[in-house]
């Protein structure tokens, strides 16, 4: 992987990362683009850390009140949220590490994020109530559980993470603001597990080998464009702009489709 690769894989993992067109699926296809070889997974736990430093700054308010008062509910359901994509990452670790080398199946993910996107718009504009979740009478161990069960289905390269956990708050009943901002305090933990599983499986030696040549520049490149990224869609998602990205995940997920005809 060049340099240039490496900026182009960051500027695109920070972009995708907290819009709701799959950030995995993105590195994937650039990545069968470009004919890179090295592990999608090892290159994503690089960039993965420029990404979590966007959401520790943009969430800093939330993230303090939390570190400040650990006991309360909402870290609970955090904790909740996080056990089902633990426990998938976990068990089916091998097959997801296929998927992100084949892709053969990623035009198809990127169809059901699109559905996933399209549906999620007419859940809330059919729905009148609305779910606070800092109030803790107001969303149950539940809920955090079936959020977390989308997110687990988001391990699947080409299926967004901050889609389907959004999508989940908005079948629940959330208001807008309040799945976003669930969605987006669950994706830290979920950050940061991944970085620990995929260095669990290599020494400290032996992760720095695998990286790639200019996975800084990626890392900074994440960090700039993820920061960038998830200020707007924090503006876009108060509005009624989610058609946007479900017309662009059929366009994606077409050109993957037709780009693993033409390869196979």
């Amino acid at each position: 992987m060049s340099v240039w690769e490496a900026l182009i894989l960051g500027v695109v993992q920070g972009i995708t990362e907290f819009l709701p067109v799959s950030s995995s699926g993105h590195l994937v296809l650039l990545q069968r683009i470009f004919g890179i070889h090295e592990p999608a997974l090892v290159f994503e736990t690089a960039v993965h850390g420029g990404t979590l430093l966007a959401v520790l700054i943009v969430f800093r308010h939330d993230i303090l009140s939390l570190l400040r008062r650990i006991a309360q509910p909402l870290t609970l359901y955090l904790i909740i949220g996080t056990i089902p994509a633990l426990i998938a990452a976990l068990a089916f670790r091998s097959w997801i590490e296929t998927a992100f080398m084949t892709g053969t199946f990623l035009g198809f993910a990127f169809l059901i994020t699109s559905s996933l996107l399209f549906l999620s718009e007419k859940l809330h504009r059919s729905r009148t109530n609305s779910v606070t979740i800092i109030t803790p009478d107001k969303m149950t161990w539940l809920d955090a559980l079936v959020i977390g069960l989308f997110q687990a289905l988001a391990l699947v390269p080409g299926i967004s993470r901050s889609g389907a956990t959004i999508f989940a708050g908005f079948i629940l009943g959330m208001s807008r603001e309040d799945a976003f901002r669930f969605s987006f305090l669950l994706s830290v933990p979920a950050i940061i597990g991944a970085a620990v599983l995929e260095a669990g499986e290599l020494s400290f030696s032996g992760f720095l080998g695998s990286l790639p040549r200019g996975w800084f520049i990626g890392a900074g490149a994440a960090f700039v464009s993820g920061f960038a990224s998830l200020v707007i869609l924090k503006r876009l998602v108060t509005g009624e702009k989610w058609w946007v990205f479900s017309i662009y995940c059929i366009v994606v997920g077409c050109v993957s489709l037709i780009f693993s005809m033409a390869g196979s």
